[in-house]
């Protein structure tokens, strides 16, 4: 996706720099050409060695980088490189540097830089957990965002004052991932297309303490969902629970079990242009749960058993209802995989079904990547190799957004 893509990185100085050689090297391996300026104050957490030899590109430090660079003039290096970028990442974004941002101010590389490009800015803050609840950062970063700029929140833990909160660097996966997407959604082919996409198990009650689940993390779901937001669609995410964060501009609806996600995707499903279901919704539920915990000492055999019964089929519901829009199922299977969702795509009308395998190295419950085979209604088989879920998610919508 990022081959012979321009990356303007722009480094400031936090204590999250020494991170930005794992950002260099996962741009670098993904194909794309990478240049780095840096602000003076950055050099003391991370050295322009390190980052040259990373990005295989020499390093712009300071407003007025060295005369005899054999690639840029003095006079005009930050024309020439907003000319050369098709996205510029500043990170980390300091308070400081965000403040300027704001104002436009133009002291160092890396903010002169910000005011010349033509190109989309993606900012990551990271900073103390006070300065960045302080109401001028945040005001600031509203102005940001008004002006067009993408903001890549900081996550939550343990920072360098020995604080708990939010202002750590988010990881060089979600970094990464928020640029692949600004660069393939330049065109934001999915624009003004509602999507309903479901994530993550569902639980199906036993009584108040225990239920019937299964391992699904939603990664692929809210990976389908974070990929269709930054393509521009509007996005509802139904979700069973998961400890993942609610990706920008998606609407998120959390539910627990197969019952409750019915009701949602048919509530979400009336004028939405396609249904993406990667949840793992379970097959079978308790037919009687229990009101209060089932104890032991009640049970006066060995063995116990649960009666249980079918859940309603949401796939099925929909493509019974006459549902017009694009309609994607997901098949989970470890044997027989191509004649199962064959089968399960014709039996539900299905345009699409997504076919994995969780016994596959790579492509297990929880990994952040995944080995698929795209199946679509025409009897077309795709056979995509192991990447990662947010690129497979762009593949998918790919395919979505060629049949509207």
């Amino acid at each position: 996706m990022l081959k012979n893509k321009h990356i303007l990185i722009g480094v400031t100085g936090g204590i999250a720099a020494y991170k930005m050689p794992l950002v260099v090297r996962e741009f670098k391996k993904a194909g794309a050409d990478v240049k780095v300026v840096m602000s003076e104050s950055a050099k003391e957490f991370v050295t322009p060695l390190t980052l040259s030899t990373l990005s295989g590109n020499e390093i712009v430090v300071g407003t007025f980088p060295d005369q005899n660079t054999n690639v840029l003039s003095a006079s005009t290096w930050h024309i020439k490189l907003s000319q050369w970028a098709d996205v510029m990442l500043i990170a980390p974004a300091t308070a400081h540097t965000i403040a300027k941002l704001a104002t436009g101010y133009a002291d160092n590389a890396v903010t002169t830089l910000a005011l010349a490009i033509r190109c989309q800015l993606v900012i990551v803050p990271t900073m103390d957990v006070d300065m960045w609840h302080h109401p001028a950062t945040q005001e600031n970063v509203v102005k940001l965002r008004e002006m067009g700029c993408v903001i890549v929140p900081p996550e939550t833990g343990e920072l360098a004052s020995g604080l708990t909160g939010e202002g750590r660097l988010p990881d060089v996966p979600i970094i990464v991932n928020t640029v692949k997407g600004v660069l393939r959604n330049a065109h934001r082919d999915l624009q003004g297309k509602k999507i309903v996409v479901t994530a993550g198990p569902t639980y199906e009650p036993i009584d108040p303490v225990r239920f019937i689940g299964n391992r699904s993390s939603g990664k692929m779901g809210f990976a389908i969902a974070n990929a269709a937001a930054q393509r521009g669609s509007d996005v509802i995410l139904v979700t069973g629970r998961v400890s993942l964060p609610t990706p920008r501009h998606v609407k998120r609806v959390d539910i627990e079990s197969a019952a409750q996600m019915h009701r949602a995707v048919m509530k979400y499903s009336k004028n939405a242009d396609a249904i993406i279901m990667a949840a793992a919704v379970a097959d079978f539920t308790p037919a009687k749960p229990s009101h209060t915990k089932i104890k032991k000492e009640r049970v006066h055999s060995t063995s116990f058993s649960l009666e249980l019964t079918r859940t309603r089929d949401i796939l099925l519901d929909l493509s019974e209802k006459k549902y017009h829009g694009i309609l994607i199922g997901f098949a989970l299977e470890t044997e027989n995989g191509i004649r199962n969702a064959q089968q399960k795509l014709g039996e539900k009308k299905l345009d699409f079904i997504v076919l994995n395998n969780p016994l596959q190295n790579g492509a297990g419950f929880g990994s952040d990547t995944n080995i698929v085979t795209i199946i679509s209604k025409r009897g077309k088989i795709e056979k995509l190799k192991k990447m990662s879920k947010f690129d497979i998610a762009n593949e998918l919508l790919d395919r979505v957004a060629k049949n509207f």
